[in-house]
């Protein structure tokens, strides 16, 4: 190690403690290694991704000034994640002659990776480069590890991949808003609905949308199991003021299947005092669960009540039509023409989320590739007959007719009369609306058991009931709790 350099490095460091004070200097500054110089630029190693971007965006245009003061050749900071990097020597002094230096490994490593891969550039004009660092002669010791917090986002879910329609508009709508825009609209935004509607889709699409938009913001996407888990292990080793510090200074919040700490008080009460704090300081907060925050009987009323005073935006069951642009859109992603009739065929099948849509379509093309069959109805009936089997016992008409009847509370044989009550009507269309959502039954089928009404009674009952569900949101909770409960 050139002394000259470590002695530079020595002073920024006491720069830097004096500015930041002892808790973020032990936190950001101390694991960090100088691995050597070369162009002007200086490559400090860090053991992880997390502790890389988070000096970016803190430390590293102060790192570079102070350092350009100690020597003006030194135009540029390089950040590299070399895994197993050494943490800085403990403090003795003479520091200059002890101090942070390179091990073999540690040099290769670097030298190993893209030139300048993460930097900070000094408008300085070039001047002749120092001579590059020797390796130390031994190794110190490995740094601990730190986990990335945020969980890595799917790449398939962007809101270009994502398919709109009237049960998923809104929720559309609000985290585009919340992804395209530098104010806090609404805080928090939370998004409820069923397994496989797009919650997570869309979670993943506004963090995507983020970080291309504002690659200086720090965003982390997490789910709540990995926020708890990552609570008790701060707990475990004493260690909850780097928890709340690396919780408590994020631009942007975003906790997956929120339902997921229910019951757990020690977890919540550190989840509320994290969203106070981000609230506070103005920070987004992005939640979704599986139900609406008043349902979450397991969360305490404090932090039900936070969770709700925001937007809460409902993800509602699919609509055949949107089940066909699912369809659609999964097909061209594959690149695989499917038959018009195969895709209506699944779309009146598989009813209950758009991830089993998916997979029945992946499942159905990969066998027809793999096997060398034509996509037709017959292969669909064939390699679908388990699932397909699943779904023509899961609900019929009558089953329909009697939830509705007693949720609405009035009588089974009001569904076959020709009363035009608007208390025994609506209830009516409620039951043909899910009959033709949840059934393979034809509109003639359904219409026959109606009463023997027409298929055009059919046809209104289902638009009637679509316009009111997106209308009135107690109506739509209605309609969404009778379908959970036939589905279930």
């Amino acid at each position: 190690m050139d002394v000259g350099l470590a002695t530079q490095w020595d002073r920024v460091q006491d720069r830097l403690r004096e500015e930041f004070g002892d808790a973020a200097f032990k936190s950001w500054v101390k694991p960090m290694t100088v691995a050597g110089l070369r162009d002007g630029a200086v490559t400090l190693a860090v053991p992880t991704r997390f502790i890389r971007d988070w000096v970016l965006t803190h430390y590293a245009d102060r790192i570079r000034t102070l350092w350009n003061g100690e020597n003006p050749a030194v135009r540029s900071i390089d950040i590299a994640v070399v895994a197993g990097a050494p943490r800085a020597v403990a403090e003795q002094r003479p520091r200059a002659a002890a101090a942070v230096v390179a091990s073999p490994a540690l040099t290769a490593a670097v030298a190993a990776l893209p030139e300048r891969p993460f930097m900070v550039e000094s408008p300085r004009p070039a001047v002749p480069a120092l001579p590059s660092l020797p390796a130390a002669p031994a190794a110190l010791p490995v740094a601990p590890v730190v986990d990335d917090l945020s969980a890595p986002l799917d790449a398939r879910y962007t809101f270009a991949n994502f398919v709109v329609g009237k049960p998923n508009e809104f929720a559309y709508a609000a985290a585009n808003r919340v992804a395209d825009s530098d104010q806090v609209s609404f805080n928090p935004l939370f998004l409820y609905g069923g397994v496989g509607l797009g919650k997570t889709h869309l979670m993943h699409a506004i963090a995507h949308r983020l970080r291309e938009r504002r690659p200086d913001r720090r965003v982390i996407y997490m789910s709540a199991e990995k926020f708890m888990y990552s609570f008790v292990r701060a707990l475990r080793h004493q260690d909850t003021i780097s928890f709340k510090e690396q919780f408590r200074t994020v631009d942007v919040l975003m906790i997956d299947d929120v339902q997921f700490i229910s019951g757990k008080d020690s977890t919540q009460e550190e989840f509320f005092h994290t969203f106070n704090a981000l609230v506070d300081q103005g920070r987004q907060i992005v939640i979704s669960a599986d139900k609406s925050p008043n349902d979450l009987e397991e969360i305490g009323a404090r932090l039900r009540s936070r969770m709700a005073s925001g937007l809460v935006a409902d993800i509602h069951p699919t609509t055949y039509e949107l089940r066909l642009g699912i369809l659609d859109s999964k097909a061209d992603q594959m690149g695989v023409a499917v038959p018009v009739k195969v895709k209506e065929f699944l779309a009146h099948k598989i009813t209950s989320n758009a991830r089993e849509l998916e997979g029945a379509l992946t499942r159905l093309v990969a066998h027809a590739q793999l096997v060398g069959r034509e996509l037709s109805l017959e292969t669909a009936h064939e390699v679908l007959a388990d699932l397909l089997r699943a779904y023509d016992r899961r609900v019929t008409i009558e089953e329909i007719q009697k939830k509705v009847a007693e949720h609405f509370q009035i009588r089974i044989s009001d569904m076959h009369s020709a009363r035009r009550a608007r208390a025994v009507t609506r209830p009516r269309q409620v039951a043909m609306y899910l009959a033709k959502q949840l059934t393979s039954r034809s509109l003639p089928e359904i219409g026959r058991k109606f009463g023997g009404r027409d298929h055009t009674t059919v046809m209104h009952a289902v638009k009637k009931v679509e316009e009111l569900i997106g209308q009135d949101p107690a109506f739509a909770e209605d309609v969404n709790l009778l379908r959970r409960m036939l589905e279930s």
